[in-house]
């Protein structure tokens, strides 16, 4: 059996690695405890976050989602009466939350936020500054490297 040769992962990519698996871990977890799939979940928040009567083009270029994703995630959370859609010029499709989604995402989601704002204030202002630019630099550093491939 030929030996694979592992790549080269830098201490801190291994460590950037962790928080972001642990990260994306806390969120898929809050979404299976709210009986959602991730992208239903990241939806419904988004919602919450833009208002009313986005359209699923915007969520997908928000949420860096296929058109796919976002239609078929769309389509469960309008079977389950947490979403209506509306008919705007041309093609495009308003979303609105329904007395459900709203009674939902007012119950579940907004006391989430509540938290990830607390969390936030667990740091100085200056402290929380930095590390939104370092995070914006290094993706930006990351989809330039990437745009060259």
């Amino acid at each position: 059996m030929e030996q694979f040769n592992k790549a080269y992962i830098s201490p801190n990519l291994m460590a950037f690695n962790r928080i972001y698996q642990t990260f994306d871990g806390i969120y898929h977890d809050i979404a299976l405890e709210l009986g959602l799939s991730d992208s239903g979940f990241v939806i419904l928040y988004t919602i919450c976050e833009t208002g009313d009567g986005c359209l699923q083009k915007d969520l997908s270029t928000m949420l860096s989602m296929s058109k796919q994703t976002i239609n078929s995630s769309i389509c469960r959370l309008e079977k389950d009466d947490f979403l209506t859609l509306t008919s705007g010029k041309g093609r495009q499709m308003h979303i609105y939350l329904t007395p459900k989604g709203r009674q939902f995402c007012e119950k579940k989601i907004f006391p989430l936020i509540a938290m990830e704002n607390k969390a936030f204030s667990c740091m100085k202002k200056d402290e929380c500054n930095l590390m939104l630019k370092l995070f914006n630099d290094y993706c930006q550093a990351l989809k330039d490297s990437i745009s060259k491939l």
